[in-house]
Parts: structure tokens; sequence; C-alpha cells
């Protein structure tokens, strides 16, 4: 009978460790329920996952498409953003179930969430991202965070008006390095995402992340995702691993999530040597603080590189940047940028359109 005993499942679940987990849900279904339409096999086999990854609690925001974030806090009510607004939700989670998720997804992912390690990033099979912190850094009880992973449900022409849509669909076209800059939680990602789906179908599209969430419609992507290092301290593949090995696989574009540490070297010196028509990310406030964050990273991978090395390459890796912001309960492109070099120590950049205010 559907649904299935949730600690009974878990119970086989846990007798054939070796055996994939979707396999073994799909068979333990069948048997309690042959007369059971393929639909509800498959509805069964989904709540099942959820349930013993520990999301069984959530799965009504998650399932939820206005909600793009899902937050815990401790014991007690999860708030979300709905539609670019924070909101308490009536979902109330123990000790228990917030334990219960995070060994379930940190054990099935292989990635470390404990005393030694209390923070840690992970991602749930449906591409959700999952962040936490636990105690005693966390204060009140572990903070968790999970960002759904977004199916275009935003379009480039949601970002912007159509004189600035058709500019950026000029600069992929023309293959040119792109670099995308805001806050946290600006779009940054998804505005990439949108852009890497805009490269022709013809070319071979490497995606670099910390951890998978890019979205993109494109038949030729190669998804790359770091891995963090075991519980010896070994294993561990960093964003300039996978940066470095991506550039020996004939890439024809390069779409890195998120620039932040010493990988930038590799992507700059990549870009600024000829390789067009690559974008990333950078968290920034503006235009000219981007180029100096990409310049101390740079630095972070080669200090004994002379900082008008460092800068001239960050100027000659990047002929554009993209400014996204959040305005009210949307994201929008708020600027496009050229970047000039002038040899000289001014910004480096050049607006050449801004949103009115």
């Amino acid at each position: 009978m559907i649904p299935l005993d949730d600690a009974w499942v878990r119970e086989c679940v846990a007798q054939s460790p070796g055996e994939a987990i979707d396999t073994q849900l799909l068979r333990l279904v069948r048997q309690q329920a042959p007369l059971a339409t393929d639909d509800a096999v498959r509805g069964e086999v989904e709540r099942l996952r959820s349930t013993l990854e520990g999301v069984g609690p959530l799965l009504e925001l998650l399932a939820d498409p206005d909600v793009s974030d899902v937050l815990i806090n401790g014991p007690g009510p999860a708030w979300v953003e709905r539609s670019g607004r924070l909101v308490p939700t009536s979902v109330s989670l123990t000790s228990t179930d917030i334990d219960r998720l995070l060994q379930g997804v940190f054990h099935r992912t292989g990635r470390s969430l404990d005393r030694s390690h209390p923070i840690g990033d992970a991602r749930l099979r449906d591409g959700t991202r999952i962040s936490a912190v636990l105690s005693p850094l966390a204060v009140h009880g572990p903070v968790v965070a999970l960002r759904r992973r977004v199916e275009r449900a935003i379009t480039l022409e949601s970002f912007s008006v159509a004189t600035i849509t058709t500019a950026v669909e000029e600069l992929v076209a023309a293959r040119r390095n792109v670099l995308v800059f805001g806050a946290t939680g600006a779009g940054k990602t998804t505005l990439l995402a949108e852009m890497a789906s805009l490269i022709p179908h013809s070319e071979r599209v490497f995606t670099i992340e910390d951890a998978a969430e890019l979205c993109i419609d494109h038949p030729h992507v190669v998804a790359l995702e770091c891995r963090p290092a075991n519980s010896e301290g070994r294993g561990a593949v960093t964003l300039r691993d996978l940066v470095a090995a991506s550039l020996r696989l004939r890439p024809d574009r390069i779409v890195l999530g998120e620039v932040r540490g010493a990988e930038a070297l590799d992507m700059v010196w990549a870009l600024a040597s000829g390789h067009r028509g690559s974008l990333a990310t950078c968290h920034a406030a503006s235009a000219a603080g981007a180029l100096q964050r990409l310049e101390t990273f740079v630095a972070m991978g080669d200090a004994g590189l002379p900082h008008h090395v460092i800068r001239a390459q960050v100027r000659s890796a990047f002929d554009f940047l993209i400014g996204v912001e959040r305005h009210g309960e949307n994201r929008r492109i708020s600027s496009l940028h050229r970047v000039v070099d002038d040899h000289s120590d001014a910004a480096g950049v050049e607006a050449i359109w801004q949103v009115d205010r």
C-alpha cells in the first residue's frame, strides 16, 4: 500500500548499503504496491527519497515555485524567500528534524559536517544547494540555508529593458569575456545561466562551480564541481584545479560560477591569452570594485607577481562588466561597463549604460 512506512523503508535501505538508493526504493515500492500506476510509484519513490534525505518536513516549501530559499535558524519555524520577500512559515522543525536533514544530506554526498567540520556545503539530488553552520558556532542551534536550483524561471528579458537585453545578447554572440557582479542574492547566477544559454549550440561549454547550481539550456555542457577534503584533510579538488583541468579538455567557453580565490590566476591567464567568450561572476558593489577584487584574487594565486602586471592581465582578461541588483521584489541589470586599460591607476572601467534611479 502507498504510502509505505518510512521507518520500515529506512531499515530496508540500511541493510543494503551497496545498492543505489533509487533502485532500492523502486524495488520496495513495486513489491509493496504492485497495482500502483507508474505515476503513483514515481511519486512515492520521490517522497521516500526526500524523507530519507531528511527534507520530508520541507517538501511543501521546496515544491513551491515562488520559493527560492528556505532558511532554518535552529529549532522553530522555517523562513522562506518567496517572490523576493523573507517571510516566516507554519513549518516548525525540531532539533531532531534538523539533525536528520543534515545527516541525511551530508552522509549521502560524502561531505563532512560534524564537530570537527562545523561548516559545510552540499547539494540535493534536484540541485538544491544546502549550506550549514553547527553549534556552538551557531549560538541558537544549527543554521541552514537551502537555495533551490532555478530552472530558468527568470528570463533575460525580465532582468532588463529591451535596449540592454539586446546588448547582452550581442556580447555573448561576439564572444566577449563578461564578468557579472553584484551582492548576494542579486541574481548573478541566474543571469549567468541565461547568458550561457545564448551560446551557440555548436560550441562546447564548461561550467565550473563550488557546488553545481547552474541550469543552462544548452546541449553540450560539461559540468565540473569541487570536492572538499575528506576527514583526514586529503582529496580536495578546488576551483583552481578544475579551471586548470578544463583548459586541457577542449572548451569553447568557460563559465565560472563565482571567482573568489586563487583560481582567478588561471582564469585570468587563460582569458588574457585569447580564450574568448567566457563568463564569470564576482561579489562586488561596483564595477571598479569587481576589478580590484579580481586583482586581489590573482595575487592570492601568485603573490610574487608585480601589481602592475596583475592589473594589466585582469584588464585584458575581461571586456565588459554587468552589474545586477535587487529592486524591490525583483532582480535587474543595473549597469553595463566596458573595461579600459589606460595603463594608469584609474578605475579601469567606463560606464556604457546605467539604470534610471
